[in-house]
């Protein structure tokens, strides 16, 4: 005879299930990877880590397969350009001599170099010039780069080539600019033969998901008169790449899609699409150097095409065939291709996010690098389950229903449900392995992520619906999956709150202040009002409104009538408010003024800030802390008592 375990479950109200993860395994186990370089026969990546003061480091597998530092602590890899950064570090290899690798240091902005043997980085570039680096990489013995430069008020940006020698590191002089003359730069990309420079530019108040222009000009030291090979204020082109001395790939999204075209480099032909499909094969450019697709050694590209989902392949382009590579993960994100291996960032709902190498042959992955060192046992997590929902139009989001083996909840009793608001907002959730999401479903408290309209990975026409509807269309269709929810039985439709950061901030205020859905909510760093926002925010997204709402001075009763606080008399329910205290794109100024406004109606709140946060947390301390509160909130708003969590004190 064979015993199995009988044990039944034990019966107990959702939010009351005793779990093992704590909001200390969110930290503890976590590092967000990303980035990723063959360099030698070793993988470099950047890491995040939470337990150092949320550095990033540069890090590489050592000889028994544990990660070791390339880039020592307290040296942090991470660049201020539009604040949201990418590309802030790439390798420099020569024959005969070891790597070296570039990087920008976050606490002074300066570019540095560190070479093989050495813990101690070589700077590049002047201090104290207000100076900027990103998207960078290396040609011969140059670092061609994006430069933002900020002085007395005064913001530029070009594309430069900085000495990796050092030279510049005491004299600006050295640092050549190469193109200038638009607000925003992107991808500068030599052709194979030094001849031509091909790079991305926008004005406001475009942001680069709505349109870019491609332009081309010729390199004699500084760029010649550019040309404009694709894209206008209403096209999104990205990653400009060379195929030959005379023709580059493109992505643009004249279809709709964001598909690739090959495009005549002297501007003589028309762009010609290298396949028309009614999907995604680029994305929202939040962090510069991001890439969607790769040149491989036989001409053919590896792709990432994304409908909701991605999935990995290799497109010919004579022939416009694509040959799907399965890989088992719903997001992916390329990093480097060298011969027939790749290095690709993504995840799905049963594997954890990170680095992993694909064999493009054999379809074979290796883990690298994943985001956590280990997900919680298998009966803790939950099944993700995408699910579409309609009112007037489509809205797409992933469910993930409370489980935990080991409890069970009464006859009857349907559970309370989190949706979880991205931000951006254009930007996009896809389905995961979640430390986070299982900490509340393990627990009984289900989570809804969802795609409102304006998110990416639908086509363009999707991301366009929040043109001018920016805390409509995002709340109502937050609503109408949560709604559908409650129709189907599947969630308590007393018991819903929302939760989000940054835009996902605003769409929680807006929702709970423009509807009676919602019990509660929780706010990161939540935009609450619009006309002093667009005065206070950072460069890169201080015309977003324009476009989300409208320009101004044209649009602002419109700013005033849509934004939370000017409704934050209509509050019924208890918020959770969470701030970084150095937070220069959603300032605290914001979290500020709404807590006074509750405070003023004696709705229930707390307001939780924290020193030495910016944009999104990164120290464990605080990370730790917010999810603890978020928990005792809901606990307290939802009727229900979570075991083992400081209780939060909400002012009444």
């Amino acid at each position: 005879m064979t015993s199995s375990d009988t044990t039944q479950p034990t019966v107990a109200p959702y939010g009351e299930w005793v779990s093992p993860i704590r909001a200390s395994d969110l930290t503890a186990s976590s590092h967000r990877v990303s980035g990723g370089a063959f360099v030698g026969d070793e993988v470099w990546w950047a890491e995040d880590r939470p337990e150092e003061g949320g550095r990033t480091a540069i890090r590489r597998n050592g000889a028994d397969g544990t990660p070791v530092d390339v880039l020592p602590a307290p040296f942090n890899a991470r660049t201020r350009v539009h604040e949201y950064g990418g590309g802030a570090w790439c390798v420099a290899e020569y024959p005969g001599a070891g790597p070296r690798l570039i990087f920008a240091e976050f606490t002074d902005q300066r570019l540095y170099r560190l070479d093989p043997g050495s813990e101690h980085p070589i700077p590049l570039t002047p201090a104290g010039l207000g100076m900027r680096f990103a998207d960078l990489t290396v040609n011969g013995n140059l670092i061609w780069c994006v430069r933002e430069t900020h002085s007395e008020g005064y913001l530029r940006r070009d594309i430069c080539t900085v000495p990796i020698d050092g030279a510049a590191a005491d004299s600006a002089e050295m640092i050549t600019s190469v193109v200038s003359g638009s607000r925003f730069l992107a991808y500068p990309k030599i052709s194979p033969d030094g001849a031509r420079l091909a790079w991305i530019c926008w004005d406001h108040p475009q942001m680069p998901w709505d349109g870019t222009e491609l332009r081309v000009a010729d390199l004699d030291g500084a760029a010649g008169e550019p040309t404009t090979l694709m894209g206008s204020t209403t096209e999104s082109v990205l990653q400009p790449e060379w195929l030959s001395a005379t023709t580059l790939a493109a992505i643009s999204d004249r279809s709709g899609w964001w598909n690739l075209y090959s495009v005549d480099a002297a501007g003589h032909e028309e762009p010609t699409a290298l396949l028309t499909d009614e999907a995604e094969y680029g994305g929202p450019l939040w962090q510069l150097g991001s890439r969607w697709y790769s040149l491989l050694d036989d001409g053919s590209l590896l792709t990432v095409r994304t409908r909701g989902t991605s999935r990995l392949g290799i497109l010919t382009p004579d022939t416009a065939e694509r040959r799907g590579i399965t890989t088992g993960l719903d997001s992916i994100a390329l990093a480097a291709v060298r011969g027939t291996k790749a290095l690709i960032i993504g995840g799905s709902a049963d594997h954890a996010a990170g680095l992993r190498e694909v064999d493009l042959g054999t379809g074979d992955v290796r883990d690298i690098r994943l985001g956590v060192d280990q997900l919680p046992p298998a009966e803790y997590l939950p099944e993700c389950r995408s699910m579409t929902f309609t009112d007037g139009r489509d809205v797409h989001a992933f469910v993930y229903s409370p489980f935990n083996k080991h409890f069970t909840a009464p006859d009857g009793e349907l559970p309370p449900f989190i949706a979880f608001v991205h931000g951006g907002p254009t930007s996009q959730t896809v389905p995961k392995a979640s430390t986070l999401i299982a900490y509340f479903t393990s627990r009984g408290i289900g989570v809804i992520d969802v795609n409102y309209g304006g998110s990416s990975g639908y086509g363009r026409e999707y991301r366009d619906r929040l043109r001018g509807q920016w805390g409509i269309v995002d709340v109502q269709d937050v609503v109408a999956a949560v709604r559908g929810l409650a129709d189907q039985g599947i969630a308590d439709p007393e018991r819903l709150a929302i939760e989000g950061g940054s835009a996902g901030g605003w769409t929680v205020l807006a929702a709970l202040t423009g509807s009676d859905v919602f019990a509660c909510g929780a706010s990161y760093f939540g935009v609450a009002e619009l006309v002093e926002f667009a005065k206070e925010t950072h460069d890169f997204e201080s015309r977003y409104l324009d476009g989300l709402i409208g320009p101004l001075p044209e649009a602002e009763d419109l700013y005033v009538e849509r934004a939370p606080l000017t409704h934050a008399d209509s509050l019924t329910c208890p918020v959770l408010l969470l701030q970084g205290l150095d937070d220069p794109i959603v300032p605290p100024s914001q979290a500020e003024r709404f807590r006074d406004a509750l405070a003023a109606k004696h709705i229930p709140y707390a307001y939780l800030a924290f020193d030495g946060e910016s944009h999104g947390f990164r120290r464990a301390e605080n990370i730790i802390a917010s999810r603890e509160a978020e928990l005792s909130f809901y606990g307290q708003c939802l009727g229900f008592t979570p075991p083992d969590i400081p209780q939060l004190e909400l002012i009444r």
